[in-house]
């Protein structure tokens, strides 16, 4: 169960403006306190934040800011980001305390950058653009500012983020595992040029440049099975914790057969090929994963694009990006294969 799905309420974006104001903290603390004692005997995983890292990108949808005439942008982000680590380990200080059997843990938006040449300046951007995935999680995991965090924000002017204790509370709330997210990695250049010039198409959030050795989705997405072993090496072996794959999934224009069935064989080879990449960081590599839950059961709105015909279910719902439709459930081919993967625990793809 996800604490906070990108739903801040609207009230608390009214009155505090959302995660710039400190007295979140105590808002989702009480709002934790509810939802632990109300589901303590059903709920065996949580996750403070969706996708945290997507504060800094996104920062409405991951936590309710909006920006003014004259506002500073970065020092709101981060003071956001703070506020929101604070109440992450404040919510794993206090569910051990109502749960203790439970485990609850932080989740990101990953994805590996890989270098565009292999050039040490390549490199390099390639390094930076995985720190600032990693910005938050490196605090919740391992309950302290990493020493490159803290010169980066000191050269951006950012300030007055710690209150009196908060590097007793980040450290006493650490979070039992690490989930995240894994649609694609990510190729990047130092080279402004080359940037421009080999761009990903379209409004993708983490900006990067195509990478030729891979195939693209229909939104220019591109598919990288084992960029999610890479990936889950990479969590592994900078956190040391148990890692849970809580969104995996590919967006595709699915169509209505005329006998009303829908096949969609790319999203069953996708999903398999991405579990079978887990099950070699498993079995060969020896990383812990507790679980894997594919994004998603059922077509939604896309989050990234605002569309519903960019759709990710292994069930149809009939329903148009005008909104035109009766919204019946149909269920796909991907469906009744995922069914076998669950029953038989990921041996059956």
């Amino acid at each position: 169960m996800t604490i906070d799905h990108f739903d801040t309420p609207m009230t608390l974006i009214k009155r505090y403006g959302g995660w710039k104001d400190r007295r979140m903290i105590d808002a989702f603390v009480k709002y934790c306190k509810i939802i632990f004692e109300r589901y303590k005997d059903l709920v065996k995983y949580w996750i403070t934040f969706n996708e945290i890292n997507m504060l800094l990108h996104m920062s409405f949808m991951g936590a309710g800011i909006y920006f003014e005439e004259g506002d500073n942008k970065e020092q709101i982000k981060y003071a956001a980001a703070h506020h929101e680590l604070i109440a992450s380990a404040k919510a794993v200080k206090l569910s051990h305390e109502i749960m203790p059997e439970a485990k609850i843990g932080c989740m990101l938006a990953a994805g590996q950058f890989y270098p565009y040449t292999c050039s040490p300046d390549d490199v390099w951007d390639g390094l930076e653009k995985d720190r600032d995935n990693y910005f938050f999680t490196d605090v919740q995991a391992r309950g302290a500012y990493p020493v490159w965090a803290l010169k980066r924000m000191e050269r951006a002017g950012i300030k007055n983020l710690l209150a009196p204790g908060d590097e007793e509370i980040l450290k006493n709330g650490t979070v039992d595992f690490v989930s995240f997210s894994y649609y694609s990695s990510r190729c990047t250049t130092a080279d402004p040029e080359v940037f421009a010039k080999h761009a990903r198409p379209g409004n993708a959030v983490f900006k990067a440049v195509v990478n030729p050795y891979l195939k693209n989705t229909e939104w220019g997405w591109q598919i990288d099975p084992l960029g999610l072993r890479i990936t889950a090496n990479t969590l592994y072996d900078r956190y040391m914790k148990p890692l849970f794959v809580v969104e995996n999934g590919l967006g595709a224009n699915d169509k209505i057969e005329s006998d009303g069935t829908v096949h969609d064989p790319y999203r069953i080879e996708y999903l398999k090929k991405h579990l079978l990449a887990l099950r070699d960081a498993i079995n060969q590599d020896g990383v812990p994963v507790m679980g894997f839950t594919a994004w998603g059961c059922i077509d939604l709105v896309s989050a990234s694009s605002g569309e519903m015909k960019k759709r990710y279910g292994m069930i149809y719902v009939n329903k148009d990006d005008s909104g035109n439709g009766d919204l019946k459930r149909l269920r796909k081919d991907s469906f009744k294969w995922y069914k076998e993967v669950i029953s038989s625990n990921g041996e059956n793809l």
